[in-house]
């Protein structure tokens, strides 16, 4: 399946496949700065008490060029000549942190749940700033993989960022299979339990699947406990496509009129129709 295939046969994610490509277009654009990957041992001690990477002292990854990385992002779609409602409330965005001191420092500790930036369109930033954040991390979200110990960890939120799944992936095939979380804020995946809610951690006899007509890759599995869902890629290809949040806003939909809570972190919201 290719994204031009998908979107032919889900016509509705074409707005959301277009605001996608452009940002990424504009975050391509703008140079990758370095980034120092940290001494494990130090943050070792860190690491098995539970302390995500990026909130670790002892790791001390500098997030101030990722920060400037997602300023200049930010500047540049403000500055281009496209029109409609990004490209308002990109200048809206653009002019209100011009006028913030330290806006790189401001908007990395923003994304790691500062409150005390308070920008005008705050969903627009985190998905901005997150998209450039993700490029500056890259090589540390490969070291950090590499070096983790995944039944250390174990836990439902990212090991990286901190952030909640956006998604899971089942890979492997059976007995050995394999559930991974998917961070969609810094881009991590990490291996957890195959049974149990990543949101409230139930066992196995609370959870259930719902499977999408058409799309035997995709299903929603969801805990009668707590109620939230985790929409769910299971099967092979085009990890990119399966694995992009907006490609599967649909799903969202479809829980959301099944009565079950997003509890997931997205970079990507819907709001469902108000009927009158």
């Amino acid at each position: 399946m290719t994204p031009d295939l998908w979107l032919e046969a889900h016509s509705y994610l074409r707005p959301l496949a277009d605001l996608s490509a452009q940002v990424d277009r504009a975050a391509a654009a703008i140079d990758v700065l370095d980034v120092r990957i940290p001494d494990w041992e130090d943050y070792r001690a860190d690491f098995l008490a539970g302390v995500p990477l990026l909130s670790s002292a002892d790791a001390a990854v500098d997030l101030e060029p990722g920060g400037r990385m997602a300023a200049a992002l930010v500047e540049r779609l403000a500055s281009g000549t496209s029109s409609g409602k990004l490209a308002e409330e990109t200048r809206v965005l653009a002019a209100e942190l011009g006028r913030e001191p330290q806006v790189s420092s401001r908007i990395a500790d923003f994304l790691l749940g500062d409150e005390t930036l308070a920008p005008p369109s705050p969903g627009l930033l985190r998905y901005l700033a997150w998209t450039a954040m993700a490029r500056f991390l890259r090589p540390v979200v490969a070291a950090f993989e590499g070096w983790r110990d995944e039944e250390r960890w174990g836990r439902r939120y990212c090991p990286t960022c901190g952030s909640l799944p956006a998604m899971a992936q089942l890979v492997g095939a059976d007995p050995g299979r394999m559930r991974l979380l998917s961070c969609g804020c810094c881009g991590t995946r990490w291996q957890f339990k195959r049974t149990g809610c990543p949101f409230c951690e139930t066992d196995s006899q609370r959870l259930a699947s719902v499977t999408i007509e058409g799309e035997p890759g995709l299903r929603i599995d969801h805990c009668e406990s707590c109620g939230g869902y985790l929409k769910t890629y299971n099967g092979d290809g085009n990890e990119t496509l399966w694995l992009s949040d907006w490609s599967s806003l649909h799903l969202d939909l479809i829980a959301h009129d099944r009565g079950l809570k997003k509890l997931a972190a997205s970079l990507y919201e819907f709001e469902p129709a108000r009927h009158p």
